[in-house]
């Protein structure tokens, strides 16, 4: 690979990371519907096991309006990425970890879990054609931890 190249999927991967950075900054700032669409493509899909599927803008606009009713807090915090550059496509996964707070009970939650994604290069900038939630992960009370039991 020439140095061109080199620098390209370097500086692709660098934007791919600052993308999945906004991603958790835009969850912790109230799961804001309106911004979160701004970062998938048209067509774009957030899946979570448990959770549901949302295709295109319409339907991640709806599920985020649901997070945002659903939790007062949370704290996304993504590490460990591994991805992969072809051309105006690429694959990452990431682990997740990050405290919640559910309105219902005002109750607090660990969760973790890995994010599975596929990116798209549209007009030159980076966006997220499929995220995946998927498991191994936990869900557990802030009180009762993981120890015993992943769910909770």
């Amino acid at each position: 690979m020439d140095l061109e190249a080199r620098i390209q999927r370097l500086e692709d991967i660098e934007a791919i990371k600052q993308l999945k950075a906004l991603y958790c900054e835009i969850c912790d700032d109230s799961h804001d519907p309106d911004r979160i669409v701004t970062i998938f493509t048209e067509d774009g899909i957030w899946e979570g096991k448990g959770i549901g599927v949302a295709r295109g803008h319409a339907e991640i606009r709806e599920l985020f309006e649901g997070f945002q009713a659903m939790m007062s807090f949370t704290q996304h915090m993504t590490m460990n990425p591994r991805i992969e550059v072809t051309g105006d496509t690429a694959t990452g996964t990431w682990y997740f970890f990050g405290p919640f707070t559910f309105r219902e009970d005002n109750q607090a939650k660990w969760q973790a879990t890995r994010y599975h994604e596929d990116y798209a290069r549209v007009d030159g900038e980076w966006k997220i054609k499929h995220l995946r939630i998927a498991p191994p992960g936990m869900s557990v009370k802030y009180e009762t931890g993981w120890g015993e039991k992943r769910y909770n």
